[in-house]
C-alpha cells in the first residue's frame, strides 16, 4: 500500500513538472517580444538572405514597385474623384 501512495505521488509530481514546463513553452510563446521577434525574422527573411546577409534585390524591387504602384493608384484615383 505504502509502494502504491509512493507511486502516485511520484506520477502526480512528474506530471505537475511537465504541466509547468509546459506552461513556461507557452508563455515564452505568446510573449509580445517573441511574437515580434518572431515576425521581425520572417519579413526579414524576405528581403534578406539570413545566411549570407545579401539583400534579395528582386524581392526588394518587387515590395517598392508595388509600393509605388499603390500610390500612383491613389493618386489617380484622389483626381478622378475630384
Amino acid at each position: 500500500m505504502t509502494n502504491d501512495v509512493n507511486a502516485l505521488e511520484s506520477e502526480i509530481e512528474q506530471t505537475r513538472e511537465r504541466l509547468a514546463a509546459t506552461l513556461d513553452q507557452l508563455l515564452y510563446r505568446a510573449h509580445p517580444k517573441t511574437i515580434v521577434g518572431r515576425e521581425v525574422t520572417t519579413v526579414k527573411s524576405k528581403f534578406v538572405d539570413l545566411e549570407t546577409g545579401a539583400p534579395k534585390t528582386d524581392a526588394i524591387l518587387r515590395a517598392a514597385g508595388i509600393a509605388v504602384g499603390v500610390v500612383v493608384a491613389l493618386i489617380v484615383v484622389r483626381k478622378i474623384v475630384k
